[in-house]
């Protein structure tokens, strides 16, 4: 029998995602959210969710466009600090130490370096509540190629993908390898 823990927020693990934005000046701004992930194959799409009192929230609506930098374990500290201040009053990429790259296919920045990029163009905001979920077309992936494969794909454990648990608030690595998808449940048979 399993416990009942009522209705909370225990998806696991979620993605840390850095969305990038600029505001009304053209300053590059960035804020982590772990609400968020792919919805939409085709065309290709991916959602965030952000509270409407987060100044990203504002700078998506008014230019339409947003990027998420996906962070490695390696840079937990400034992923987590992005999600600590605000850039109503904070250089975020001045404070990290980090870069801020002009995309150039949306109107939005990413983190240089963190080594995966997905740049989108809104396609959607829908109100759930608290938050409103912004839908983005994937318009580029930029990956840095040492977390490549040499077939060109993404090798998660180059990539070294920095999660989070929501129930516990802690940040975690990805995992071993386990099987191959779409292939262990032949396994069996």
């Amino acid at each position: 029998m399993k416990t009942s823990l009522g209705p909370k927020l225990l998806l696991y693990p979620t993605p840390v995602l850095v969305v990038g934005t600029y505001d009304a000046d053209g300053k590059p701004n960035v804020m982590t959210a772990s609400w968020g992930g792919i919805c939409c194959s085709q065309p290709p799409c991916v959602n965030v969710s952000l509270r409407k009192a987060t100044y990203s929230y504002h700078n998506l609506m008014a230019r339409k466009a947003f990027t998420l930098s996906i962070p490695s374990v390696n840079f937990v500290r400034q992923a987590d600090y992005f999600g600590l201040a605000s850039g109503r009053d904070t250089d975020k990429f001045a404070a990290s130490g980090l870069t801020a790259q002009r995309s150039d296919l949306v109107d939005a920045p990413y983190v240089a370096e963190f080594p995966l990029i997905l740049e989108c163009r809104l396609l959607q905001a829908i109100e759930l509540g608290l938050h409103t979920m912004f839908v983005g077309e994937v318009a580029d992936v930029k990956a840095n190629p040492a977390i490549l494969t040499p077939q060109g794909d993404v090798d998660m454990r180059k990539l070294q993908p920095l999660l989070f648990a929501t129930g516990t608030k802690e940040y975690y690595g990805a995992g071993d390898f386990i099987a191959k998808a779409f292939t262990a449940g032949r396994e069996s048979d």
